[in-house]
């Protein structure tokens, strides 16, 4: 242990030896004037500066060694042209690259990450794609400016067979994917962005974001950004605490946590799939609204979201005929029996094909009752279910049973919603 100068004993006599040496005076404090600096650049042949001369067009040369080439093509106009040359060459290896981040970039790194290195608490695979869109939407957030959050955006969806419409901003979009998100928060015991509203306002999709912006006192900004991503980060971590790295929970299997919608159920798995589909889909409203390019999911995410849609198609289908909005079942089919049924064939990455049950949910598709085929593109199915197209403009191909094909379209167009 140090001891403390000058608290034990008599002081120090001034002749006396210091045990510490008393600091030098820099010579910026004398006053005197600072010598002149000047580097000395290496002495080397001709022949070795030469040769230097491609490591320094690659800025691969130690200081002393880029001082002596450059000092020598000062004087040496053979060495000089060459070195030009060798720069021009350089630039060629170079070509010029966006400065926009590959949107699927943060995807591989943590792909290759974990391949070397499993986490010590992974995500489970049901919530990647809403880990991966909310980060991709928090990426775009980012770089808008200040007068883009107020930029207008129109939602669109439909109600029965109506297209409809609402505008609002970049920070209303915002708003409304947290104020949704929040009903899986709920689901999992986190606090509610909506906490301290009435019951009924908290019921719905709908009902919550109307009932958020209803509260607002002025305008959302950049400032709903935190509170939107600081909830996503939380539902993420909380699942994937929930679950071990086998799947299994404490409370109940992985996955099977039901989160209200209000007016339906989903289990959490395909509740996080359906707020990663909606996280995209708004995602493109904003990126247009910024004047913004948006690439699609990566085709496993798209595939999952594809699929939800088609396993919800024969439950909105039945929806639509209580609502007489739909054609009559032709037959009444017995849970589990096979029944008339609709080929969706969705094209391109993501894809796939899906057996759709036309005459009642709890039937299930088999090829060998099919009597239509619909076939779309991914990507336009997708805007489909989210009301972003009609079914006039998404169909690619049909083939068989009009009045089937007819009802799936929109049963498809059905699913969307503010």
């Amino acid at each position: 242990m140090f001891g403390t100068p000058g608290r034990s004993g008599a002081a120090p006599d001034s002749g006396a030896n210091a045990r510490i040496p008393t600091p030098r005076s820099s010579v910026e404090d004398t006053g005197r004037p600072l010598p002149d600096h000047v580097r000395e650049p290496l002495v080397l042949e001709h022949r070795v500066l030469k040769s230097l001369l491609g490591a320094w067009a690659l800025a691969a040369c130690s200081p002393e060694e880029s001082f002596a080439v450059e000092d020598h093509l000062g004087e040496c106009g053979p060495c000089a042209e060459e070195a030009l040359r060798l720069r021009d060459a350089v630039g060629l290896l170079h070509p010029e690259e966006s400065l926009d981040l590959d949107p699927m970039l943060r995807s591989r790194v943590l792909e290759g990450c974990l391949t070397r290195r499993p986490p010590r608490i992974p995500v489970p695979d049901w919530a990647t794609p809403y880990d991966a869109e909310t980060a991709r939407l928090d990426a775009l957030l980012q770089d808008i400016g200040e007068s883009e959050w107020h930029a207008p955006v129109r939602l669109r969806w439909y109600e029965g067979d109506d297209r409809v419409s609402r505008k609002t901003t970049v920070a209303g979009v915002l708003t409304h994917l947290m104020s949704v998100d929040g009903l899986i928060a709920v689901a999992l015991g986190l606090d509610d962005p909506l906490s301290g509203m009435s019951p009924e306002d908290l019921r719905t999709p709908e009902s919550r974001t109307e009932a958020f912006w209803r509260a607002s006192h002025f305008p959302p900004g950049r400032a709903a950004r935190g509170p939107w991503r600081d909830q996503s980060h939380a539902v993420i971590r909380t699942v994937s605490f929930a679950a071990d790295a086998s799947g299994s929970s404490k409370r109940r299997p992985s996955g099977q946590l039901p989160v209200s919608y209000g007016d339906f159920m989903l289990p959490i798995r395909d509740a996080m799939l359906e707020r990663a589909f909606e996280c995209w889909v708004h995602a493109e409203d904003i990126a247009d609204a910024v004047d913004y390019p948006y690439e699609p999911p990566s085709p496993r995410h798209l595939n999952r979201m594809i699929d939800l849609a088609a396993r919800l198609l024969p439950d909105s289908l039945a929806g639509r005929r209580r609502a007489g909005l739909a054609s009559p079942a032709r037959g009444l089919v017995a849970a589990g029996m096979p029944g008339r049924t609709l080929r969706l064939e969705v094209e391109g990455a993501g894809g796939g094909e899906w057996l759709i049950a036309l005459d009642s949910p709890a039937a299930i598709g088999s090829a060998e009752h099919e009597v239509a085929h619909v076939a779309l593109d991914g990507a336009e199915f997708c805007r489909l279910a989210a009301g972003h197209v009609t079914p006039e403009e998404a169909a690619a191909g049909q083939d068989g049973d009009r009045e089937a094909i007819h009802d799936v379209l929109y049963a498809t167009a059905g699913l969307s919603r503010m």
